[in-house]
């Protein structure tokens, strides 16, 4: 059984965090930072074409997290593969000893570096989920049985302070009917508005693992607030990094803040460092999570 899987069983405060697999075939840099967050998490996110820019495949490089030692939560995209291709990569991942899959519907391509690739998007990260739950009683998309199924523990995105909230929750739910055990939420900003969504969904049945990012300069905020949908970094907290001495050190603090907050109202927390690996840990070991 997987360790992420075993913790949030056991209603134990979960820690994921996330790496990029490589521009290229190169994943000493990628395995380094896994050597550097796995003794802090219970698993972590391997990313697949984030932003609708090229890396290696998830796949590989979840398999290449694994060997190393670590728990890896496989990510799959609907927006590069039709329905054939998505549930053979899940067959596959499977076959090479993946547990956890994060199913996402993906970007825009024309916000990434192939902005003239086609999106497939033949599945919704709904219908995907759905597939991936016949998968694990034994059968296809069609409904065929499989000779030797899957047993993977399924998550899911949630944007809980996106807008209009009714239906970013009814999105949601959709998703835990289809058969999201759990849900990595986009960073949270406001702890009140992300409890009063998440109770309903924990209700729903799901386990909720509340977004940290670190909010490490001026400049990364300006580009959330420009750049990213669905969020914004409210003006107190921009003004709180923006005049800091140290905005690096006032991010880490912010975010142990954010997690000392979120202890009572989710199953865990998805720190997200943007490569800054030694502040993820300083966070986890601030909040007494180490």
């Amino acid at each position: 059984m997987s360790k992420l899987r075993d913790a949030l069983e056991r209603g134990d405060f979960v820690v994921t965090g996330e790496v990029a697999p490589p521009h290229g075939t190169d994943m000493s840099a990628m395995l380094a930072s896994v050597d550097r967050l796995a003794p802090y998490c219970h698993a972590i996110n391997v990313t697949d074409n984030q932003g609708a820019t090229l890396h290696l495949s998830s796949l590989a490089a979840s398999r290449a997290v694994l060997d190393a030692g670590s728990e890896p939560i496989f990510q799959q995209t609907c927006r590069d593969r039709n329905r054939l291709a998505l549930q053979s990569d899940l067959l596959a991942a499977w076959t090479l000893g993946l547990e956890n899959v994060l199913i996402v519907t993906g970007d825009d391509p024309r916000g990434g570096d192939h902005p003239r690739a086609k999106g497939v998007f033949d599945l919704d990260s709904t219908q995907l989920l759905e597939v991936a739950r016949g998968m694990n009683g034994g059968v296809n998309m069609n409904g065929a049985a499989l000779d030797g199924g899957c047993n993977f523990l399924l998550g899911a995105a949630a944007f809980p302070e996106a807008e209009p909230a009714d239906i970013q929750l009814e999105r949601a739910l959709q998703k835990v009917e289809a058969g999201a055990q759990f849900f990595q939420t986009q960073a949270v900003m406001d702890v009140d508005v992300f409890a009063e969504r998440a109770a309903v969904l924990r209700e729903a049945g799901a386990k909720v693992i509340a977004g940290v990012l670190l909010l490490k300069s001026a400049r990364v905020i300006k580009f959330i607030n420009e750049r990213l949908a669905g969020l914004m970094v409210p003006e107190h907290l921009a003004k709180r990094i923006g005049e800091s001495m140290s905005p690096l050190d006032e991010a880490v603090e912010l975010a142990i803040e954010q997690v000392a907050a979120l202890r009572d109202v989710a199953d865990g927390v998805h720190i997200m460092p943007l490569g800054a690996d030694d502040a993820l840990v300083r966070i986890v070991e601030g909040s007494g999570l180490g």
